[in-house]
């Protein structure tokens, strides 16, 4: 099978019956090449319907394409939006960011993940995007705060909760989305900044992905 017949497979049996259906959003799955972003050793695994392992750590994947497609989406990415990334990854999910938003900073822990996300976005044409090597959790998000407020933010994997340092990062009219809870059962969760101290949430969807890296783990033990 071709990489173009992989491709069309991937959206027509793949992402659209996960509710993706941005005619926007659809389109760049069929022009972002998905096989530029994934490691060269499971290139022929670029459009199946799984997680791909990026580096030498188990906790280091590159998400399904359903899931990257739908997080985008309930994004609502606009031309003129700043965009924060947290968790690069292969750099596929930045590059859809990039080609919706006005600009797209990625966070990445790992170097050698963020070299290599470097150098797919390069090949890829993206030149709105930059990748920085960072530990967005340290000293209370730093990182993520240089260039805030952020009209979007993406946490790129799942936490337990969303801290409330991101939460007051987002603009008004802000959207933050990412994966929440505890495996087996976590939740697309969606949270738009409606007022100055005032978030709505909602969670769309069920999944499982692994957790970002030094994200607090509250107790879940209860009296």
């Amino acid at each position: 099978m071709s990489l173009d017949q992989a491709r069309f497979n991937m959206i027509e049996q793949q992402i659209r019956p996960w509710e993706v259906l941005d005619p926007a959003v659809l389109a760049l799955l069929d022009s972002v090449k998905r096989e530029l972003f994934v490691p060269a050793a499971h290139k022929a695994l670029a459009y199946v319907d799984m997680e791909l392992p990026l580096g030498d750590a188990s906790d280091q994947v590159m998400l399904a394409p359903r899931v990257q497609a739908r997080l985008v989406q309930d994004l609502s990415v606009n031309p003129t939006d700043r965009v924060l990334e947290i968790g690069t990854g292969s750099g596929f999910t930045t590059a859809l960011l990039a080609r919706l938003a006005q600009r797209v900073v990625s966070l990445e822990i790992d170097p050698s993940i963020a070299t290599e996300a470097r150098s797919h976005l390069q090949t890829a044409g993206i030149t709105n995007a930059e990748v920085r090597v960072a530990d967005a959790t340290a000293h209370d998000f730093a990182a993520c705060a240089t260039e805030g407020p952020w009209d979007v933010i993406l946490l790129a994997g799942s936490v337990a909760e969303v801290p409330a340092a991101l939460l007051n990062l987002l603009a008004p009219g802000g959207r933050l989305a990412t994966i929440t809870g505890y495996d087996p059962v976590m939740r697309a969760t969606v949270i738009t900044r409606v007022g100055d101290a005032s978030f709505s949430t909602v969670q769309p969807w069920d999944t499982l992905a692994p957790r970002l890296r030094h994200f607090n783990e509250p107790s879940r033990f209860h009296f």
